[in-house]
């Protein structure tokens, strides 16, 4: 699977500005993904920013007050240089409908037409692809609501709803009414394969309500059979239990909620792991190409999460001793210390 986040399409973004015609004058974004994508680039370029069925309109989103300047100031009639960005493109169906709009509403400009991402570096429906991403794919802004759910593995307590407080979490009453009114977070709009989660076995019809409750659609919920919560933490269970359901499964991506329990899944379970709360996906074969780009992207978050000075440097040498290899990687320390 191969995974790109917000954090991810901001860098393609920057990486790719260079690409883009230097007078820009608007950036349109096609519904809904697009706008995310145009909000990007306007930010990073200071360019006006507007969505396809507002600039059909005649209509361009206002501008803060902190890069204040008059070229943000001028209307649709005014803008020569337009470019029109979605998030990803292809079969192209978005693009094109884009296209006939424009040119059905005679407007009057020069029109650059962009993705993000596409599965090739050039598009019949587009001028500019800035990264390709091939299948399978899915995004940070729709991992939820995309039809590969039905071959995953998914958590429930930190990816479907809010995981409980510490209050909450007592095992008991406190416990059961949280089952009852938990607050959706990620609601799926696709059908999920399986649901697998720690939550234990006695609260099997609380949860199915809940799921019920809120038009979630599964095929298995898998459930942790033990008698209480105090023997689920001293067995450790939580990390060995998802993996072994998720290694014999037929899955082809577990979603989980915690970091450290995504390392431990994947582990076990020879099979990659997408961790919501950092939109990182750890992979088994730490030396195959999609896990070291991932790598490489995942870096900054991970150095983010690391508090001492020692660890940020151990985890930095680990993704450039497998980036480069021992001998590339040998030849750089070489370089590095060797004096002016």
């Amino acid at each position: 699977m191969h995974y790109r986040s917000i954090s991810d399409m901001n860098d393609a973004i920057v990486r790719g500005l260079h690409r883009l015609p230097r007078d820009i004058d608007l950036v349109v974004g096609v519904p809904r993904s697009g706008v995310l994508a145009a909000t990007l680039v306007s930010l990073a370029a200071n360019i006006p920013m507007t969505d396809l069925d507002s600039f059909l309109e005649g209509r361009i989103y206002t501008s803060g007050v902190t890069k204040r300047r008059a070229a943000l100031d001028r209307k649709v009639s005014e803008m020569r240089k337009v470019l029109v960005i979605d998030d990803s493109v292809a079969g192209g169906n978005a693009m094109r409908d884009a296209r006939a709009r424009i040119q059905a509403a005679g407007i009057q400009a020069e029109f650059t037409f962009a993705a993000v991402f596409g599965l090739e570096p050039q598009h019949q429906e587009t001028d500019l692809v800035f990264e390709v991403v091939p299948h399978p794919r899915m995004f940070q802004w729709n991992f939820m609501h995309h039809k590969f759910l039905a071959q995953c593995c998914v958590d429930i307590d930190g990816v479907l709803c809010l995981d409980p407080t510490e209050a909450e979490n007592d095992d008991g009453p406190a416990y059961e009414k949280f089952l009852s009114e938990a607050r959706p977070l990620h609601v799926a709009t696709h059908r999920i394969g399986w649901l697998v989660t720690s939550r234990l076995e006695k609260y099997r019809a609380l949860t199915e309500a809940w799921l019920a409750k809120h038009e979630i659609k599964y095929d298995q919920l898998i459930m942790l059979d033990l008698p209480s919560k105090a023997e689920r933490q001293r067995l450790g269970a939580h990390g060995s239990f998802k993996a072994d359901f998720y290694r014999k499964s037929d899955a082809i991506l577990f979603i989980e909620s915690e970091h450290e329990q995504a390392l431990r899944i994947t582990e076990l379970s020879g099979k990659p792991v997408l961790c919501v709360e950092t939109h990182m996906v750890s992979f088994p074969n730490t030396l195959s190409l999609p896990a070291l780009g991932q790598a490489a992207r995942n870096l900054p978050a991970r150095l983010r999460q690391i508090k001492s000075q020692e660890g940020r440097k151990s985890a930095a040498k680990t993704i450039a001793r497998a980036l480069l290899g021992a001998r590339g990687y040998e030849t750089l320390k070489s370089r590095v210390k060797r004096p002016a």
